[in-house]
């Protein structure tokens, strides 16, 4: 196969920031938004976001399944689901934030859950296509950090963007619950239309790839072989290659939980941030995951994937530990004062977490090919749905744990200032959830064996075989 063009690797790229942007939007604010704009327990939004992210987690794989075994003329094994993907999601979007505030809390419940399942559901049908794509159209070893480097730069500038909207939309924190909703209302609108447009111009730029593409791979009729994909997901759990990025990859992401969905509480409630100085520490977090993306494509071509990953992550921690340090003795020092002191160690923290969105997809989309290789089957879309199975799973119980703490140290929505044990409390869940979650990740990438040279080993093996 020739080598991917850098025009196709930005119209991939692309293809993340639309389903990205509203992706990040939800993880953002939707925790904020269900208990603080809607009013709702924060038990009931956990509980509505977890059984959204489960089914997210369940339907991953069997879209994959699905997607490896769909061949169209025109959309080849991925496109067409990413297609209808990216107009269900852009609908569901706006409903999801129009929710009226004068229903009762049962039906905000119900409407909730309902919109957070349909995107979760079209987010799978796009996602799970979306990454195998990725690995489809880039075998190559460095052509795939390179092509996850541009996919990453272009998911982070989606997490940046709904940050950056409510800046311009939504700049006071002392609005109603209905000023606020409308300003999340109109973000809906921006996010859905820019959704719509990245979808297409994926869709559109890389389709002469797709029909470029000399698959030859096998696909072997298995009986029961639908039945069969979480008893095969529990099998690749046991794969000494797989395991360690999968669960690895999964912890890790849990600290974004933690920040994203209780980070707009600590903020707001605990360092007494307005809405504009929560949303530019927000894109300075994203601002230093892009910044670092080239640094870490670098250092991994340097000393390979795993020992960068490695960096990556203590830097994190380094940063994490120095926001513990500032929010200890935040009631000594003045809030402006502490906004500029949190602001260079959310830039550390965002610079470690672009490798982390980069380079185990990276890992594990040389592993993929690497069994692709082996059993001569074209597997992609189903792995890159076990992987997300797994990430969802996590992310679902963390994400139900978040909701029962909120209303275990008695956060009060209808409180414009909480009382100082809650304020406290709120700090402990970010700072010690984030640094749980990276520190095991830590413990488990260290299992991860493969190198650059293996890999490349075995590759240069596999096609030798195919050419005598």
């Amino acid at each position: 196969m020739k080598k991917i063009q850098p025009k196709t690797k930005i119209s991939y790229g692309i293809g993340n920031l639309g389903y990205g942007t509203i992706s990040q939007t939800m993880s953002n604010f939707i925790m904020f938004f269900g208990t603080s704009v809607l009013g709702v327990p924060g038990t009931l939004v956990g509980i509505a976001i977890a059984v959204s992210a489960f089914w997210d987690g369940l339907s991953d794989p069997i879209i994959g399944y699905i997607s490896d075994r769909h061949q169209s003329r025109l959309f080849g094994r991925r496109l067409g689901f990413m297609l209808v993907a990216t107009f269900g999601m852009a609908v569901f979007n706006i409903l999801l934030w129009s929710i009226p505030g004068s229903l009762s809390t049962g039906f905000k419940f119900v409407w909730l859950l309902v919109c957070l399942i349909a995107i979760e559901t079209f987010n799978t049908f796009f996602a799970t296509p979306y990454v195998a794509l990725g690995i489809d159209i880039a075998p190559d070893y460095n052509d795939q950090s390179s092509i996850q480097g541009y996919k990453t730069v272009f998911f982070i500038i989606g997490m940046v963007l709904p940050t950056i909207l409510m800046m311009i939309i939504m700049p006071h924190q002392t609005q109603t619950a209905q000023l606020a909703q409308i300003g999340y209302i109109n973000i809906s609108y921006i996010t859905s239309a820019l959704c719509i447009a990245c979808g297409t111009i994926c869709i559109v730029g890389t389709i002469k790839r797709v029909e470029e593409m000399n698959d030859n791979t096998i696909r072997k009729k298995e009986d029961n072989a639908f039945f069969k994909i979480f008893y095969n997901f529990f099998k690749t759990l046991k794969h000494k290659d797989f395991s360690p990025i999968i669960c690895g990859y999964s912890i890790a992401l849990i600290a974004a939980a933690f920040l994203m969905s209780v980070g707009m509480h600590l903020f707001t409630y605990s360092f007494h941030f307005s809405s504009f100085q929560i949303s530019l520490l927000m894109s300075f977090l994203f601002v230093g995951a892009i910044i670092g993306q080239p640094f870490w494509i670098y250092l991994s071509k340097r000393i390979d994937k795993k020992p960068a990953l490695n960096v990556a992550l203590f830097m994190i921690l380094i940063g994490i530990f120095f926001v513990g340090v500032i929010f200890s003795f935040r009631l000594f020092i003045p809030i402006s004062l502490n906004f500029y002191l949190i602001l260079p160690s959310i830039l550390f923290c965002g610079f470690g977490t672009g490798a982390l969105y980069s380079l185990p997809i990276s890992m594990y989309a040389d592993v993929v090919t690497l069994e692709g290789l082996k059993s001569k089957q074209n597997k992609t879309a189903t792995y890159s749905g076990y992987m997300t199975f797994a990430y969802n799973i996590a992310n679902s119980i963390a994400l139900l744990i978040i909701g029962v703490l909120l209303d275990l140290i008695k956060f009060n929505p209808k409180e414009p200032v909480q009382a100082l044990k809650v304020q406290n409390a709120l700090g402990v869940i970010v700072i010690l959830g984030c640094a749980v979650s990276i520190g095991l990740s830590v413990i488990i990438f260290s299992k991860y064996k493969l190198t650059r040279s293996e890999i490349l080993k075995q590759q240069m093996l596999a096609k030798k075989q195919k050419n005598s």
